[in-house]
């Protein structure tokens, strides 16, 4: 049985990754750049698996030992081969289990995005303060090739906003709040994936505009419209200063790369 499961799982697990990539939703757990390693990774992997498999030699689950019609044996072996049947459908049910809620996780169930709350526990403040320590100035680099991680960096290493002034930006990415101005600012904030979900960073650019939750929930999806400016609550840093902000729907693709 733990052959077959093991048959069951890799087979899961083979279907479950090629049909995200045939369906473009990869890119919800791994980098776009990483896919097509991915899947061709996945079939030499569920080949060599199954391969594997079909090779090992089979694992007797019992014994049978004829001892005659005479011979009545009560000690350990023979209760343990009195308790050999009930091991093995325990097995096997686990092994169902095991099976189903796989195949439930990986085949049925909708990929699943990150969220606020993962923001919130990764910290986009300290996330984008460490981004920007370690990035390059993007001062004099075009804007109009910017995302929003490009923009979450700019508003946490430059303090003047003269170098972007008179530029529009349009951002989207799901509302977290900013922990040290909670009433009056929030991010405009997306997941930043190097490689896969695991090493997902939250970046966020910094919004003010009172009153917001009156307007907007926590992991709610909306477009802001503005210009960069100083931060006037503490002036370390640049907020977006919206024309506009409104909701929309979480995109096909929620994450920056």
């Amino acid at each position: 049985m733990s052959r077959w499961k093991g048959v069951a799982l890799t087979l899961v697990s083979v279907v479950a990754t090629l049909w995200l990539a045939a369906t473009g939703q990869l890119g919800l757990y791994i980098n776009p750049d990483s896919s097509g390693f991915t899947v061709i990774m996945t079939l030499i992997g569920g080949i060599l698996a199954l391969a594997a498999l079909a090779l090992a030699p089979a694992r007797d689950d019992h014994h049978d030992h004829d001892h005659g019609p005479d011979h009545h044996d009560h000690g350990p072996e023979s209760r343990a081969v009195r308790a050999a049947p009930a091991r093995r459908r325990t097995a096997t049910a686990s092994a169902i289990v095991v099976v189903a809620g796989a195949t439930v996780a990986l085949l049925v169930l909708p990929p699943a995005t990150l969220t606020a709350r993962t923001a919130m526990d990764r910290d986009v403040e300290v996330t984008a303060g460490e981004l920007a320590a370690d990035a390059p100035s993007l001062a004099g680099a075009d804007p109009s090739t910017f995302d929003l991680s490009d923009w979450a960096l700019i508003a946490n290493q430059f303090d003047d906003p003269a170098e972007f002034g008179g530029i529009e930006l349009e951002l989207a990415g799901f509302v977290s709040p900013v922990p040290g101005d909670p009433d009056d600012s929030f991010y405009i904030t997306r997941f930043k994936i190097t490689h896969c979900a695991i090493d997902a960073q939250p970046v966020g650019v910094p919004v003010h505009l009172p009153g917001w939750k009156e307007r907007f929930a926590v992991d709610d999806w909306v477009v802001g419209t503005g210009e960069l400016a100083a931060d006037p609550v503490d002036r370390d840093g640049l907020v977006l200063v919206p024309g506009t902000v409104g909701a929309t729907d979480e995109p096909e693709q929620p994450y920056v790369y």
